[in-house]
Formats: structure tokens, sequence, C-alpha cells
């Protein structure tokens, strides 16, 4: 091998070698040092002792609290992956045919996951919590006649449901985006065969739109599993945690780390992302497998 080409390959690798420094540094360096630190027990900083698995042993086997914050998770998750869900894909179904004002919808829907979730935390704990001034939305309707529908929105009976709620309304967006797309990459060809031939709305979609978009919703399922179940900065602008009542493992990380329990904080973050990797191996697999049913199995 020759100088010239020495010094070209060199000249070619050092475009590449600051992307690879910054990536070593602040993705690959954490994602070992998590694991060290997972093994070890103090502050991370000035305190550690080595305690082999007993941080994962106490996460998943003592740890009551953990699960029940995995628990509200999966209820959050539950629901944008049905209300959320659907609500976007119905929503992305109406845009799609329109022709003169789909653009705006578009720009309108796609508002909320632009916006900060701290700012959304923080509006709609104004709209909902109860009171000296009793928040917006009971105060409105007292002034609307329809008292009798005032809650105690982030109340113990009802602030799991409503966070849930509220993240819904704060991730439909994007979701839509995504399934808005996938619907305009089905061929408006096969729509005008199959009404030449005779099938109806519900058969179009049953058997074109369906079969052909569910790559697409399979990776919706996906992004909702993982972004919810890593939900942290909006509820925790809407609750604070209220109590444990929305504690979501991600804040429960959060706090531990807070509390000077690193090695226990990523002893959890370790067994979140393996159970979030297996889900969506799972989901990916569940789709593989039903595109291959109905015939649209990519190449």
């Amino acid at each position: 091998m020759n100088n010239s080409s020495l010094r070209e390959k060199f000249t070619n690798f050092s475009f590449v070698l600051p992307a690879l420094i910054i990536f070593s540094i602040f993705y690959l360096y954490p994602f070992f040092y998590t694991f060290w630190l997972s093994f070890h027990k103090g502050d991370g900083i000035f305190i550690l002792e080595f305690v082999g698995l007993a941080n994962f042993k106490e996460v998943i086997i003592f740890d009551k609290d953990w699960w029940y914050s995995f628990y509200n998770g999966a209820f959050i998750t539950l629901w944008a992956l049905t209300f959320q869900n659907i609500l976007a894909f119905m929503l992305a179904l109406g845009v799609d045919k329109l022709t003169k004002t789909g653009k705006f919808y578009r720009v309108i829907f796609f508002i909320l996951p632009v916006l900060s979730e701290i700012i959304i935390g923080l509006l709609m704990r104004e709209l909902l919590v109860s009171g000296q001034g009793g928040g917006v939305l009971n105060f409105w309707l007292n002034r609307l006649g329809l008292g009798y529908l005032a809650k105690d929105w982030l109340g113990k009976e009802r602030v799991l449901l409503t966070t849930a709620l509220v993240h819904c309304w704060k991730g439909f967006g994007w979701a839509f985006v995504i399934l808005l797309a996938g619907l305009q990459t089905i061929p408006e060809q096969l729509y005008e065969s199959a009404r030449i031939d005779g099938a109806n709305s519900f058969q179009c979609f049953f058997k074109i739109t369906l079969p052909l978009m569910l790559p697409v919703v399979a990776l919706v399922f996906i992004l909702t599993i993982l972004g919810t179940m890593q939900a942290f900065a909006m509820i925790l602008a809407l609750t604070r945690g209220a109590g444990g009542l929305t504690e979501v493992p991600v804040m429960r990380i959060y706090n531990h780390l807070r509390g000077n329990q690193v090695g226990l904080a990523c002893a959890e973050g370790i067994i979140l992302g393996a159970i979030l990797i297996t889900v969506s191996f799972i989901m990916m697999y569940i789709s593989k497998k039903l595109r291959e049913k109905y015939g649209v199995l990519s190449n």
C-alpha cells in the first residue's frame, strides 16, 4: 500500500473522527459506565461499594414500588396504544381524503408534539388542579351551568386516568403524522380497482388499507410503547408524582438518583431497557407474522 493511499484513507477517516469521538464520549462511555455503576452502591462519585447483583435483586424481588411504577407506566401505555392511536388513525384517514385543507390540519395536529412537555404539564395543571380557585376547567363548567361535571381531576381517584389522557392528548400528533404518511403511500389505483369490482368502503379498508398499513401500525405501536414507558417530564410537571400514584419507572429512577442511590437507579435503568427491548422484538415478530399472513412482507 503506497503513501498516497494511506494518506487518502487517513483523510477520509479524519472527517468521521470528530463524530466518532462525540459518540464515544456521550453515548458509548455512559452506556458501559451505567453497567459498571449498577454493580455498586453509593453516590457514583465519592462513595462506591461493589455489591455484585444486589441492586438487581433488590429491584426485581423486593422493590414493590418499582413494579407499581411499572404498572402506572403500563396503564398510561395501554391508553396510548388504544385511545391515542385509534384517534390518530381516524384523523389520518379523514385528512388523507382532504385536498385543499389537508396541509392545514397536518400543521394543527403536529403543534402539540412540538411543544415542550414541561409547558404542557404546567398548563394542564393550571387547567385541572383543584384548589382555592377551583381550576380553569371547573370554573368554566360552573359558569356554563355544568357544575355537576366539575371534579377533582388530579385527586386520588382520577389522577392516573387524567395523566394518561393528557399524555394521549400531547402525543397523538406524531402518531397522526406517521400514520398519514403511511396512508399516502398506498396507491390510489388499488382503491379504484376494488370499487370497479364492487367493493364498498368497509371492504376497501379491511382488504386494502389495513393490511398495507400493518408495517406502519407496528412502527407506531413500538414507538408508543418506548416513548410512553419512558415518559417523565410532562408527568412530573402535571402531578409531581402524586405521592406515588403517578410515579412511572423513569421518575423512580430520577428519585433514586436524587437520593444518591446511583447504583440502584442504574440497575433500574438496565432492567427497564431490557424489558422495552424484549417487548419491541415481540412486537416486531408479531408484525412480521401478520405481514406474512396478508402478503405484505417487505423484501
